[in-house]
């Protein structure tokens, strides 16, 4: 039937991927012709933001070092306070999800420009797009500003990475390549990066969990995160994002261990709906049972089995499943309560999904 009609549009940015790259992150500030920086971070990566404030020398005006999980409101009116208290023209933000995540929610009040210094596979400095939560609820939001304008990835810093939140960030990263394959915007371009992003990661994080330190392997995931977090960033995505956010703002949950545990079962869900998905993933993972595999790599990654184990009670399953289905969008299979409750049912305790394909 040849190719079906599409629309692919890039979004602007500027990538600087190897090693020690970090080096160059002076000329990448004097590019955007920024001259007092802020560096953020999370409490526990000051010190990586003191060695980076450091390295800027005099283009650097101080740090902030309260970014938090799910990007709280209030943490971002903080940092604003700060910014502002500085006369700053631009943030520089290294870590994860939840440094990226402040970065990003400051940029979308403010417009000043970012440079991001990824440290995890989490893939959202690819995207404009912010998650952030305010009165236990999680919005998502999607504006040009929240773009970062330079990402420079560094596989040096990503060495000192745990085995065990290398294998669930990665796994987060692997969930925007596994729902952009079935998003409603899908084209040929991303379904290639979402596909050659799924199999880096298959490939990268086995390896990683036993061998730390394994330069080749981690340039693999890094090389991994960028493509999935540019498919996050190209396309829509449906269930398994909307679940996502939905248990880490409602419960508190921890974002990339939530991803991992429901990605086998949200695939699941979808997997009658979306079989040229399957047959990508297929490719990529080199197995013939996509929800099977996928499964098993967070079995042998030694990830949490169930939403349980994060501390979520098992009284919020339904809760959950009702949120989900509360405000429309668009999943390639319709939305049922019941359903998506004995999906979330099965995560909580940490079974085997329902069906493979």
């Amino acid at each position: 039937m040849g190719i079906e009609p599409f629309i692919y549009k890039a979004n602007p940015g500027r990538v600087v991927f190897g090693a020690g790259t970090r080096r160059q992150l002076s000329s990448e500030v004097e590019a955007l012709g920024l001259g007092r920086v802020v560096v953020l971070s999370t409490p526990d990566q000051a010190e990586q933001a003191w060695a980076v404030a450091e390295s800027l020398g005099g283009l650097c005006a101080g740090t902030f070092h309260g970014a938090a999980m799910h990007t709280p409101v209030e943490v971002t009116n903080e940092a604003l306070r700060h910014i502002e208290a500085l006369a700053a023209d631009g943030v520089v933000s290294i870590g994860g999800g939840s440094t990226i995540g402040l970065g990003k929610a400051v940029a979308l009040r403010t417009d000043l420009p970012q440079i991001v210094l990824p440290t995890t596979y989490a893939g959202s400095e690819m995207t404009p797009i912010l998650g952030e939560t305010e009165n236990a609820r999680k919005v998502t939001k999607t504006d040009p500003r929240i773009l970062p304008e330079v990402v420079v990835y560094d596989v040096e810093l990503t060495l000192t990475l745990p085995a065990a939140l290398s294998a669930t960030s990665g796994i987060n990263a692997m969930a925007h390549a596994v729902e952009a394959l079935y998003a409603r915007e899908r084209n040929p371009v991303i379904s290639l990066m979402a596909q050659e992003g799924i199999r880096a990661f298959a490939k990268a994080l086995p390896i990683i969990v036993d061998d730390p330190a394994n330069v080749e392997a981690r340039s693999e995931a890094l090389y991994g995160a960028w493509l999935c977090g540019t498919c996050l960033g190209a396309v829509g995505m449906a269930l398994h994002h909307k679940l996502c956010h939905t248990l880490g703002g409602t419960f508190n949950l921890p974002h990339a261990e939530t991803h991992a545990i429901l990605l086998p079962h949200s695939v699941a869900y979808n997997a009658p709906a979306t079989p040229y998905a399957m047959d990508a993933m297929r490719m990529a993972l080199g197995q013939p049972d996509p929800v099977t595999a996928l499964y098993e790599l967070t079995r042998a990654l030694k990830i949490p089995a169930g939403l349980r184990n994060l501390g979520m009670a098992h009284d919020g399953v339904a809760l959950a499943a009702k949120l989900a289905v509360t405000n429309s969008y668009w999943n390639p299979r319709p939305l049922e309560e019941n359903e998506i409750r004995a999906t979330i049912e099965r995560a909580w305790a940490g079974e085997r999904p329902l069906a493979g394909v």
